[in-house]
């Protein structure tokens, strides 16, 4: 008799499927599978409706609330080894009930796509490169024409065989490997991952000596127990020689470190700096890698194979067989918040994943998040300081440049193009900000005032001049410009206003002799765009780099002596409560890629509010000073991080649609927890942004002195609204302390 044909106690298992259902769905045991050799975590294929889907075993048990005779049997386990740990997968659960969302659809952010798919977790041998008998015997000097393959021949005559990762490091292109191949000289063989030979120098090259600051911080960290750090440092001030360092001390225990970074960008050059000093099996995980590349990088990590993980938001759900430090770098940056589906936030759910586990968690930034700083003051999280820069740099010299009156060179101040041109002319390499892609923000007729407003949203398209055409950044419509006004046929349209693309080319004919290197979106959207890039800023070669917030983020330009800021006051009265804190945020990131090194830096910020009290506090006192005074205004007018905010949003293709959704949650919320003296409610009311894709966007606002009733009142007022009619006519979310308000 099969386990399930027992109508007593049948074998069922319960499922997370990957649909926006706020619940677990339950299966009968395959016909002949041993419900004994099942756990936790494994994936099972059922059928679900018409469909089949791969879902996450969450429990065997022998009852349920469901009909036993309508009850589907599943099709297959894929494998008996859990894909999910238990620690990975009661942390996923856990931010399911946190985030509200579906369980199926968080536990699906953390598999990669292959084993969503129904692969099994199998990691395949390594592939290693050796000589041929015949490539043994050439001689010496016989590839001298072909410098690239006489080098790997040369190093394989030195070691026995080489990896993938061996040839980046050695910085020999994988063609060059097939070259030799197709002659004859080398072979691929495969070894068991866990065969790859365990270095004897842990490091590959000595760490930096700690200046007095560095180690009074380096000295705090504890790798026995679970602590949050705030490495509070300023551009420069060598918070990622700290990570290495403990890296080291964590390696050296026999534990493996995952660090997490803001942006795809900084990963190739993390991965670089990390492997010149370790020789240990590193891997990166980010969006810019392929399927398959993914899982085997997430494979072994799980084995332990791969001691340093690399990665940026979703690698923080990377198995770890031995944890032993989590680090998350740039902090305060909006990108470690997931903006839809399962909209968790990496960096707090790191926090979580650290106590879990009971190791240190560290949180570096220059200008650190409010909601982290708070957590710092309040003594949850220990405050590590980095005041001064690494070595002998100097912190740059900031001027406000105000441009009220002045005739400027499309959009440059007669005083930056100065300095600039000093700059240049001293071998130096200049940095000019403009957090806006395109040629101009868009179109205007001069004689009707008509603008080139994007016909899907509430929003204006972009003029964008290679390719040339008019594009809406926010929901991806694309025009061509029109050659006359389309209301008063006017040939007198142009572009109004400054993109990266107009300053490229402004600054191009302005200093012909010098490469103009734009970097935004669109200049880095190919694969290894960035790196591309940026070779020639690292060769020191006097330059002139011109791009948006993806500069900001961490990158280290040794000769880059001046930044320009063009637009210094974008952020001061942006309608986003956070708009203040990332404009102070940005603007100090973007500050501190000048003078990093010998050469003493100067930043000039162009503004038309050089005497607004935040302008001034930033630039006089700098970013503790602002950051004092904003929270100073988030305590008296109750904003995080003093009180908790949840939105529910709405949007439809019909306003009233969207609006009558959310009232009716509003009044279901009131029902639920009424009268609730720590929860207060606004709206519904129009997003920032009302309509966009075609669709208008409303929301619903809900915040609490305390956490606990918020999401006890969530987790009740989800399930409701999963049954509300009007929620098939909308789409709609909930977002657990949301990062963006629009």
């Amino acid at each position: 008799m099969t386990p399930h044909s027992s109508s007593q106690n049948p074998t069922l298992l319960e499922v997370a499927l990957p649909v926006p259902l706020r619940r677990c769905f339950d299966y009968l045991l395959p016909p002949g599978q041993d419900a004994s050799a099942l756990q936790p975590g494994v994936l099972v294929r059922v059928p679900f409706g018409n469909r089949e889907l791969v879902g996450v075993l969450i429990k065997i048990k022998t009852e349920s609330t469901q009909d036993l005779g309508k009850m589907r049997s599943a099709l297959a386990i894929i494998d008996t080894r859990p894909a999910l740990d238990s620690e990975l997968l009661e942390l996923c659960l856990w931010a399911a009930d946190y985030y509200q969302c579906a369980p199926g659809e968080a536990l699906q952010a953390a598999l990669p796509v292959l084993l969503r798919q129904g692969e099994p977790a199998h990691l395949a041998g390594e592939p290693v490169f050796k000589l041929t008998t015949e490539g043994k015997g050439l001689p010496e000097g016989a590839l001298k024409r072909s410098p690239k393959q006489a080098a790997l021949l040369a190093a394989l005559q030195t070691h026995q065989q080489l990896t993938r990762t061996d040839l980046d490091l050695l910085g020999i292109a994988r063609s060059t490997a097939k070259n030799l191949i197709d002659k004859g000289l080398v072979r691929i063989d495969e070894i068991a991952p866990n065969q790859a030979s365990q270095p004897h120098n842990l490091l590959r090259e000595k760490p930096l000596n700690l200046s007095d600051e560095q180690v009074a911080a380096f000295a705090q960290i504890d790798y026995s127990s679970f602590t949050a750090y705030l490495l509070d440092g300023a551009t420069g001030s060598g918070k990622t020689e700290i990570y290495l360092q403990a890296i080291e001390q964590t390696l050296r225990q026999g534990k493996q470190a995952l660090v997490l970074v803001p942006e795809i960008g900084l990963t190739p050059q993390t991965l670089e700096r990390f492997q010149r000093r370790f020789n240990l099996p590193i891997v990166a995980l980010h969006s810019g890698l392929n399927d398959r590349e993914r899982l085997e990088a997430w494979l072994r990590a799980r084995d332990g194979i791969a001691r340093i993980i690399i990665g940026t938001r979703s690698a923080l759900f990377t198995p770890l067989k031995e944890p032993g430090i989590l680090i998350i770098d740039e902090e305060h940056d909006a990108s470690f918040k997931q903006q839809d589906g399962f909209r968790y936030s990496a960096r707090d759910l790191a926090a979580v994943r650290a106590h879990r586990l009971g190791i240190p968690l560290i949180l570096g930034s220059a200008t650190p998040s409010l909601e982290t700083l708070h957590n710092a003051q309040q003594g949850r999280y220990r405050h590590l300081h980095l005041k001064a820069r690494a070595g002998n740099a100097k912190p740059p010299e900031i001027q406000l440049l105000d441009i009220r009156g002045e005739i400027l060179h499309e959009g440059f101040a007669q005083a930056s193009i100065d300095a600039i041109g000093d700059a240049l002319g001293k071998g130096n390499q200049v940095l000019v900000f403009l957090n806006r892609r395109g040629y101009a923000p868009t179109l205007e007729c001069h004689d009707c005032g008509w603008l080139a407003n994007c016909n899907h949203c509430d929003a204006r398209m972009t003029v964008h001049q290679n390719p040339r055409h008019l594009h809406c950044h926010h929901c991806d419509h694309q025009r061509g410009i029109p050659k006359r006004c389309p209301s008063c046929n006017s040939s007198k349209i142009h572009p109004i206003g400054q993109g990266t693309e107009r300053s490229e080319v402004v600054l191009q004919q302005l200093f012909p002799a010098h490469k103009v290197i734009r970097v935004d979106r669109d200049s880095t959207r190919n694969k290894n765009g960035m790196q591309k890039l940026l070779v020639d800023v690292h060769s020191g070669e006097p330059c002139i780099l011109v791009g948006t917030q993806m500069l900001a983020k961490g990158h280290h330009f040794a000769d880059v002596t001046l930044v320009v800021i063009i637009d210094a006051d974008a952020g001061l009265f942006s309608t986003d409560f956070r708009g203040a804190e990332r404009m102070g945020q940005l603007l100090l990131q973007v500050a501190g890629r000048a003078g990093r090194e010998q050469k003493r830096g100067r930043v000039i910020m162009q503004s038309n509010h050089t005497d607004h009290p935040l302008v001034q506090t930033l630039v006089k006192q700098g970013y503790h000073a602002l950051a004092d005074l904003i929270l100073q205004e988030r305590h008296i007018t109750q904003l995080p991080p003093y009180r908790h905010l949840a939105l529910i949003r709405a949007e439809s293709q019909y306003a009233q649609a969207a609006m009558d959704f959310l009232t009716q949650a509003r009044q279901l919320a009131e029902q639920l927890q009424a009268p609730h003296p720590a929860l207060q409610y606004l709206g519904p009311l129009p997003a920032m942004m009302e309509k966009r894709g075609d669709r208008f966007r409303y929301q619903l606002q809900i915040n609490s002195a305390q956490r606990k009733p918020l999401q006890q009142l969530l987790s009740q007022l989800a399930i409701q609204l999963e049954a509300v009619s009007q929620a098939k006519r909308v789409r709609w979310s909930i977002d657990v302390d949301p990062q963006e308000m629009g």
